[in-house]
């Protein structure tokens, strides 16, 4: 997809040396793929030879890229050219990865032995515009359903059915994909699990399905994401309430909501238990045979039960 449309001006640098033999006569930008943040470019420089002799074996390039809003360098790269033969045109391809958002001036400039040649820009504008085409990412989220596999222990397990629809002009790439349960008004992630989301056909939808064990009596927040290496190409989320006498309001909180950050921990990320030390704590002393004061008082109670049963014998 080449961005005509971007292109506000291009022009020729001087050449900094006056025998300089060498000059860019065109620059090409075309969009490889375009992310929703970020635009891959290939930059393509023609650069002619139109001396009688080659160019020096040390002919390197230098591609810069300015941001037109704040006049800072953006990315740098230098690509070796080599010698050009006489007469002749080479290409030089450089991919740029930039921001989707503001301008840019693309500066390129060629060295030969250390010293600057010649030079050429060119300006882009309305980077944020561009769209990506249908067949990059090509999935969609297209919906979600949550199904309730057990409970048990204040723990809900939660069968996760995630609807993928292909809306791409071929055959999807095979994506990972993050589902993660974020807890509404703490913001904890309580579970998550990966799963890829295989090939198929264009107009085909498929249910990938994910199994997440969240706290009950909480509401969450059912995050999707889709990654390519280590970029993320689609998100999407969804709701489940086990509270529902609390309003999920993403913009604004009805209630505060005492939260019991027990529930949340996670298992397998516990240490292992620390064994405190016993107590110092007396010991009762085991009872022994009674002392002699005790058999004294049994001989006094036998004497008076005596004494007393005689007297009423006589």
């Amino acid at each position: 997809m080449l961005i005509v449309s971007l292109v506000s001006t291009s022009g020729c640098l001087r050449s900094f040396e006056e025998d300089s033999q060498l000059q860019i006569i065109n620059i090409d930008i075309m969009a490889k793929d375009v992310r929703s943040a970020f635009v891959h470019l290939n930059a393509t420089m023609y650069i002619e030879n139109y001396g009688e002799t080659a160019s020096k074996d040390n002919t390197t390039l230098t591609l810069k890229a300015y941001n037109t809003r704040t006049g800072l360098l953006e990315i740098e790269k230098e690509s070796i050219i080599g010698n050009i033969p006489a007469e002749s045109t080479r290409e030089v391809t450089v991919p740029l990865n930039l921001p989707k958002k503001d301008g840019y001036r693309v500066v390129a400039l060629v060295f030969e032995d250390g010293s600057r040649k010649t030079g050429r820009q060119i300006t882009l504008n309305n980077i944020e515009d561009l769209q990506g085409g249908l067949e990059t990412p090509g999935v969609e989220i297209s919906g979600m359903d949550f199904m309730v596999r057990e409970v048990a222990e204040n723990k809900v397990l939660i069968q996760n059915d995630v609807y993928l629809t292909n809306e791409g002009i071929g055959e999807n790439k095979n994506y990972r994909m993050l589902v993660k349960a974020r807890e509404m008004d703490a913001g904890l992630v309580v579970d998550k699990a990966w799963v890829d989301t295989g090939m198929f056909e264009p107009d085909e939808t498929v249910i990938r399905s994910v199994n997440l064990s969240v706290p009950d009596n909480y509401n969450y927040a059912v995050e999707v994401i889709l990654w390519e290496d280590n970029t993320i190409v689609r998100q999407g989320v969804d709701y489940v309430q086990l509270n529902p006498e609390k309003e999920i309001d993403k913009d604004k909180r009805l209630q505060t909501k005492d939260i019991d950050s027990g529930d949340f921990v996670v298992e397998g990320f516990n240490e292992a238990p620390v064994e405190e030390e016993a107590a110092d704590v007396p010991m009762e002393e085991p009872m022994g045979t009674p002392g002699p004061g005790v058999f004294g008082a049994l001989m006094m109670l036998c004497m008076v039960y005596f004494v007393a049963r005689r007297n009423k014998d006589e």
